[in-house]
């Protein structure tokens, strides 16, 4: 029976997520669940904790080529499959003596949409269709605790709040998402969680200082396997691209983006769980990186697309 090692060369959670179509798909393939190589920023061991697919994941960030190889030779893995176009990953698989190496043309991957060529990758590879909807698998225990500790029901609306982002251009201003909480809460009585870590205390605070602070319970001291019960528990995502509203998608939450600075086409459109609002004048296809669209997303558009989801 076949052995794989699935490497995911990617930094971030997002990407992760995006990915996980692909690892249940290649595991159904050989019938039973692969080895995870990612690097430790993805959290990708806390994504799939419980993922029957996955049975273990591995740290790609131990420095030294022939550090991963040792760590990875006495696996005996007999395939890979290689989410990157790098000649060192291939070099690090084949060393490790696994015969069977399925990767990205080298040198290729620039410039290429992100989720369009994993899904086609996969697709080639595996030789047949994949659903690209990401889904992650959450304790159903776990998830109790979340609504019994957090009060968590459906007499309250329960959102997950993106207000984070990997870089400023990727943030709608945190005044205006303060504005859309508290206008939600006019209409529905609502719990708001904060998701952003320990580097965004600031917008935190902006928020726990306003009028609607006392409805907001901030992630920013959580580890992201204690805030996905939370996630799951909870209805819907509203905030930036960011690997929060991925985790939200993949947990079955309707999920509302904000694009401004970054591609829906490789990172929106993967999943029937995300509605997309993309900056005045552009589309899902034109926006992108260096957009620079922040200021291009209106409040109202913004409140009457979530309100229409919320209800």
């Amino acid at each position: 029976m076949s052995k794989a090692l699935v490497v995911l060369k990617n930094r971030g959670i997002g990407d992760i997520c995006v990915l996980t179509s692909s690892v249940h798909e290649i595991s159904r393939k050989i019938g039973k669940p692969v080895t995870i190589l990612a690097q430790k920023n993805t959290r990708a061991n806390e994504i799939f904790k419980h993922d029957p697919h996955v049975s273990e994941v591995l740290d790609l960030d131990e420095k030294g080529f022939f550090n991963i190889i040792r760590k990875i030779k006495p696996k005996k893995f007999d395939q890979s499959y290689i989410y990157s176009d790098s000649v060192r990953l291939f070099l690090i698989s084949k060393l490790s003596g696994i015969m069977n190496n399925f990767h990205y043309k080298f040198f290729s991957k620039k410039g290429k949409n992100f989720f369009k060529t994993a899904k086609e990758f996969t697709e080639k590879t595996l030789n047949t269709k994949i659903d690209p909807q990401s889904k992650i698998y959450c304790n159903n225990k776990d998830v109790e605790k979340a609504k019994n500790k957090f009060d968590l029901n459906n007499n309250t609306k329960n959102i997950v709040c993106g207000i984070s982002a990997s870089g400023s251009t990727k943030r709608w201003g945190i005044k205006n998402y303060i504005q859309l909480f508290e206008a939600i809460n006019k209409k529905y009585n609502s719990k708001f969680f904060l998701a952003g870590g320990p580097q965004d205390e600031d917008l935190i605070k902006q928020v726990m200082d306003s009028s609607i602070g006392k409805n907001c319970t901030s992630f920013s001291k959580m580890s992201i396997a204690e805030t996905i019960p939370i996630i799951a528990a909870s209805q819907y995502y509203i905030g930036n691209d960011t690997g929060w509203g991925h985790i939200s998608s993949g947990l079955g939450l309707k999920s509302l983006f904000l694009f401004m600075d970054s591609p829906p086409s490789a990172y929106g459109v993967y999943s029937k769980n995300i509605s997309i609002i993309v900056p005045d004048g552009e589309t899902i296809e034109s926006c992108g990186h260096n957009t620079r669209g922040k200021d291009k997303i209106s409040f109202e558009k913004v409140l009457k697309v979530a309100l229409e989801q919320i209800n």
